[in-house]
């Protein structure tokens, strides 16, 4: 079907543009009068904008800015604090989308809330009309908002959404803020170790070419180390990056994902980490799913994809499953090692209790703080470490071009 890009005013005569589907430009006009807008300029589109439209008339809409501008989480989180603030002064859900419109100054994610905005207006729910950007909005977020939908409180569940996005947002905030310094001084220490190996020892050690005498063997391993990096630091660089390539590739498959995710429970640095940020994701999504009217099951489906973990994933499956066969949550967790056992005791006092969804935001409130004390506590020991370490490594490197010179002073006495 042709397509067709135009320039309209609509009945507050303000100036519209986009693309339509059409058999033919007059079809094409009585749409756009059909939607109460006014035709001013119709042509037919360029081939790639009639690529976008044939996708998105299989499901698929193609943002062709996505592309090159992307949609960050505090974007949609930020956009969706205000529109539940609309929508909760009694605007309706349409005219509070377009109010958001001149303020959002993101223009794949401006592009993108004008398209849901039409597809509502087209008939469809609000869920259906996210469902067709599954890169901008969550399976947890479409979820929620249908949920929302079908009970007629879609401004509480908007609220409600955007207050777990900015928790978990600062969640990895303080985690990012945490481990910002190590890496930063790790990095550095790397570089400035590097550039003493290949340029600044070379120099100094070539004075000792003239003495003609045997040098201390810490002397000789740097020299040689300082040769290896000046002529083949190329190679390095180059086996570093195949390294990392080669890595990131083999995380992709879904052998690579299993063996990732085992290593980040097992590894004793890592391990009890990667748990409990997993169990809190896991407590605060399902909380917020089951808190919100959606039903166990279909919540646990959802809440499988957000926890980040292969392992923990198979885990929740196998829940669903003994669920299914009449089992409580907590006894078909209550199977695997992985849930400690204070967040097992807890869910099952919320089955008991009938507050289920409050007992799982405990469960992710306590251990979104014990991740954030680990953190806190593991980059208090990484930064003496490194410190130490590089420590070593310097005064390593001073000591093996200390010691010919001192030799060399007690020759001459």
């Amino acid at each position: 079907m042709p397509v067709f890009e135009y320039t309209a005013l609509d009945q507050k005569g303000k100036n519209r543009s986009g693309i339509i589907d059409a058999d033919s430009a007059t079809d094409a006009r009585q749409k756009l009068k059909n939607k109460s807008l006014y035709p001013t300029s119709l042509k037919e589109a360029p081939d790639h904008l009639k690529t976008s439209s044939a996708s998105k008339s299989k499901g698929f809409n193609i943002n062709l800015q996505g592309f090159f501008t992307r949609v960050k989480s505090s974007e949609v989180t930020i956009m969706t604090r205000q529109l539940a603030t609309l929508v909760g002064a009694g605007l309706p859900l349409v005219t509070a989308i377009s109010s958001l419109l001149p303020q959002t100054p993101n223009p794949a994610f401006k592009q993108t809330l004008a398209q849901i905005k039409d597809s509502i207006v087209e008939g469809n729910s609000f869920a259906k009309a996210l469902e067709q950007y599954p890169k901008i909005f969550s399976e947890l977020f479409i979820n929620m908002v249908r949920a929302g939908e079908a009970s007629g409180a879609l401004e509480i569940v908007l609220d409600r959404l955007a207050d777990l996005s900015e928790k978990q947002q600062q969640l990895k905030g303080r985690i990012r803020s945490a481990l910002a310094y190590p890496i930063f001084m790790l990095f550095l220490g790397c570089a400035v170790l590097f550039v003493l190996m290949a340029y600044i020892v070379p120099n100094i050690t070539s004075i000792f070419d003239d003495m003609g005498q045997t040098l201390p063997g810490p002397t000789l391993f740097l020299i040689a180390m300082s040769s290896f990096i000046e002529r083949f630091w190329w190679v390095i660089l180059l086996l570093c990056t195949i390294v990392v390539i080669v890595i990131r590739q083999l995380i992709k498959t879904e052998k690579g994902k299993y063996t990732k995710d085992r290593l980040l429970l097992t590894f004793p640095l890592t391990g009890t980490l990667a748990q409990k940020l997993a169990v809190s994701r896991f407590g605060r999504t399902l909380g917020s799913l089951i808190e919100n009217g959606v039903s166990l099951i279909p919540a646990l489906g959802i809440v499988k994809n957000v926890v980040g973990n292969v392992l923990i994933a198979d885990i929740i499956d196998e829940a669903v499953e003994d669920i299914g066969k009449g089992e409580g949550l907590g006894n078909a967790l209550s199977k695997s090692e992985i849930f400690p056992p204070i967040s097992i005791q807890m869910i099952q006092v919320g089955e008991q209790s009938g507050e289920l969804e409050k007992m799982l935001n405990k469960v992710a409130d306590i251990y979104e703080t014990e991740v954030e004390s680990a953190i806190l506590a593991m980059t208090s020991m990484l930064e003496p470490l490194m410190i130490l370490t590089m420590g070593v490594l310097m005064g390593f490197v001073v000591i093996s071009i200390l010691l010919p010179i001192v030799e060399m002073n007690q020759l001459v006495k």
